[in-house]
């Protein structure tokens, strides 16, 4: 398997030399009377990040504010360093993009389509073919590049699609809702291949998508959308790091564990033989948790410290839209 050689694109920056990636301020975008985006104000670092929220939240209206597709209706946006909507085809030559739909013409084939993206990206005609083929042998597609995409399943063409936005050696991809049909294992080769590309190839990934369990998986940061408006924020660790709590579990008789507990000032959620425990004063809850075992006799299976995660701050995130709206 080769590996894509180094980008040739002009104007193309040193991915050690560039500070920012995606810079939006108090960006909005309107279809005439509806608000597709409102206020978006966010900086995105570099990594993999993942832009979360339910269908229609905003993400693919943000990506082609991105890519330089459509006008901003107010606010400021700077796309790895250059402002899409005065310098679009600036931004795009630098940009690979993998759209959520699965229109591809079904009798040309899978190398030829790549070969062609990656001519538009401003390639000469050797060198796309070259990349071409790089390309559809990263993704695992190698020995199938020259079979016409309308005879392929819907996974290989979701790999396609990847080829073609990798084929020119860009500096960001976007990739909208990339395992969009795909069952289970095929969802996992192509999350793991995305983690690889990301990690290996050192480009920056904006990917979009409604599944919690994706974005947690191979994404650094997190842009969580709702109602037109970002939510939350930031990198990954940071969100879901935080510790909230304890849970236990026992033996027998979790009731009599979280009496006591609630009797020395806890909060408790008991689910069959397993307790959540939170206080104001964290700092004691292990010593609370082993008092309270000790109490009551009962065995001791599991005490591990609860963590926040990243479904705990979508639904947080959710219910802050909500009650605004």
């Amino acid at each position: 398997m080769t590996t894509l050689p180094p980008s040739t694109l002009p104007g193309a920056a040193p991915i050690g030399l560039r500070s920012d990636i995606i810079s939006a301020r108090n960006v909005a975008k309107h279809w005439g009377p509806n608000v597709a985006l409102a206020d978006i104000d966010i900086e995105l670092e570099r990594g993999v990040t993942g832009l979360l929220g339910s269908n229609g939240a905003g993400k693919t209206t943000f990506m082609s504010l991105v890519l330089g597709l459509h006008d901003r209706t107010a606010g400021e946006m700077t796309v790895l360093g250059h402002d899409p909507q005065t310098e679009g085809a600036k931004v795009r030559g630098r940009i690979g993009y993998a759209p959520e739909h699965h229109h591809l013409p079904p009798d040309v084939q899978a190398n030829d389509l790549v070969r062609h993206l990656a001519q538009l990206h401003g390639l000469p005609k050797r060198a796309a073919t070259e990349r071409a083929s790089d390309a559809m042998w990263q993704v695992g597609l190698g020995e199938e590049r020259f079979r016409p995409i309308g005879t392929m399943s819907t996974g290989q063409r979701q790999r396609v699609k990847l080829a073609g936005a990798i084929a020119h050696d860009p500096e960001l991809i976007l990739l909208d809702e990339p395992t969009d049909g795909l069952d289970p294992v095929q969802r996992d080769d192509m999350l793991e291949l995305i983690a690889r590309i990301g990690g290996e190839f050192g480009i920056d990934i904006l990917l979009s998508s409604h599944l919690l369990d994706e974005v947690d998986r191979i994404c650094d940061n997190v842009v969580i959308f709702g109602g037109g408006r970002v939510t939350r924020s930031g990198p990954l660790a940071a969100l879901r790091g935080a510790v909230t709590g304890l849970t236990l579990e026992v033996d027998h008789d979790a009731d009599a564990v979280a009496r006591v507990l609630v009797a020395a000032g806890c909060s408790v959620d008991v689910d069959g033989l397993r307790l959540t425990v939170t206080a104001e004063d964290s700092a004691q809850l292990h010593d609370l948790a082993r008092d309270a075992v000790a109490d009551t006799g009962v065995g001791l299976r599991q005490l591990k410290d609860r963590q926040v995660t990243l479904e705990d701050v979508f639904l947080e995130a959710n219910d802050a839209t909500d009650n605004a709206s």
